[in-house]
């Protein structure tokens, strides 16, 4: 069972009810770009993952098969529960050293990278975490925990994570001792140098306090969320290349070719000594800090929520369809995507060659519902034709009018 799908509408559901929370305590915790941020991360990261958890499950599957040690049986709910629990240690190491190494944090900074923090940022997820993920789960699979067992617990681990993205709760009394909760994922997003790097657990808080990296929320320093080194961007793609790409200028601009290899594994925040001395990073003064924002008239705000409500829609077909889609299909959904939500994080940072690009975006749903035939992405119908032509030609009338350029459409 897809327990993430069916979850999806509640997500959504809780989401708005927290909004429903801001304004009933006049507090604000959410910005429409950060949220649609967040939100585009975590459809690019779920799509995504259609195309490449099978990196994870195969090697788990073999791991399982050939190197088990004990042949645990799937229908005992001791067997069950020892997963949980030994999944939640796992993830406490990878959360880590997801933390403590270069290589890793560029995967997971995505997470992190919200100045907000409300339940959207729970949704805001790696594309690229599959990469070295598995390697912390094969404990389980030389443990003997079935391949279904520990589908299961991981997506149960998750959900879990869900709820304690919010600042409407406070601390909750003896359950901060055992379990992860608001306050102290608080912590964990703070770019505070008091609570930076703590508390790592996924579902339990116990790892961090016999391990040494429990940090209490102290009333009298507030959190601070998000990086020390700012996104700004309104970019999901981005959001995912960011710190690669942050490696990778830095590995060729080093002279010595085993800086170049190690800089990729070495703590976070390492950089080669020639090029921290020419190419230093400015200081990171929290008295100084600024959440990053774009001014963006109502009228283009209002655009890109709608136009995001259907790579959401699409998102979701493809979670419910993909087991009976081709590899050639995910990949079609997965790049229409991507690309979709690429123009609408342009739109959001008011890039002046956004609306050309957005013109470029709708004028491709004509080739791409071709290829959508060939690929069998969804049954070309003349309804869906129709819809699609409706829905392009709505979309320009929005667009000129989100930018109240109508009189001026050769300018564009």
């Amino acid at each position: 069972m897809n327990f993430i799908l069916y979850a999806v509408p509640f997500f959504f559901v809780l989401i708005a009810l927290e909004l429903l929370a801001d304004r009933w305590r006049g507090v604000s915790t959410y910005r429409l770009a950060d949220a649609i941020n967040s939100l585009s991360a975590g459809v690019l990261s779920t799509t995504s993952g259609l195309l490449t958890k099978g990196v994870g499950l195969v090697t788990y599957a073999v791991a399982w098969e050939h190197l088990a040690l004990f042949d645990l049986p799937g229908d005992k709910a001791w067997v069950w529960l020892l997963a949980f629990v030994a999944y939640d240690f796992c993830y406490y190491w990878l959360h880590r050293l997801g933390h403590e190494r270069n290589v890793l944090w560029a995967a997971h900074s995505v997470h992190h990278q919200s100045e907000d923090y409300n339940l959207s940022t729970a949704l805001r997820q790696t594309s690229t975490g599959f990469i070295f993920a598995w390697i912390f789960y094969l404990p389980l699979a030389v443990l003997g925990v079935p391949p279904l067992v520990f589908i299961s617990v991981a997506a149960l681990n998750l959900l879990y994570q869900f709820w304690v993205h919010t600042r409407h709760i406070p601390k909750l009394g003896w359950f901060e001792w055992l379990f992860i909760t608001p306050s102290n994922h608080r912590v964990h997003h703070a770019q505070n140098p008091l609570y930076i790097d703590r508390n790592y657990g996924g579902v339990f808080i116990v790892w961090d306090r016999l391990f040494g990296t429990f940090q209490e929320e102290d009333d009298n320093e507030p959190v601070i969320f998000g990086v020390t080194t700012p996104l700004a961007s309104w970019n999901p793609l981005w959001a995912n290349l960011q710190f690669y790409a942050q490696l990778w200028a830095d590995a060729q601009r080093t002279a010595r070719l085993w800086d170049k290899v190690r800089i990729w594994f070495m703590p976070t925040g390492w950089r080669p000594a020639d090029v921290a001395q020419r190419y230093p990073t400015p200081k990171h003064d929290l008295n100084q800090f600024r959440k990053y924002e774009v001014p963006l008239d109502w009228r283009q705000q209002l655009y890109v929520a709608v136009q995001f409500t259907l790579y959401v829609a699409l998102g979701s077909y493809l979670m419910a369809a993909a087991e009976q889609l081709s590899t050639a299909a995910l990949l079609l959904g997965w790049a229409w995507m991507a690309f979709g939500l690429f123009v609408l994080g342009t739109a959001l940072e008011n890039r002046p060659w956004a609306p050309r690009l957005e013109l470029v975006r709708l004028a491709l749903n004509i080739p791409l519902m071709v290829l959508a035939g060939m690929v069998e992405l969804w049954p070309a119908t003349g309804l869906g034709w129709a819809g699609v032509l409706s829905y392009s030609l709505l979309s320009v009338i929005g667009l000129y009018w989100s930018r109240s350029v109508l009189p001026r459409l050769v300018d564009l």
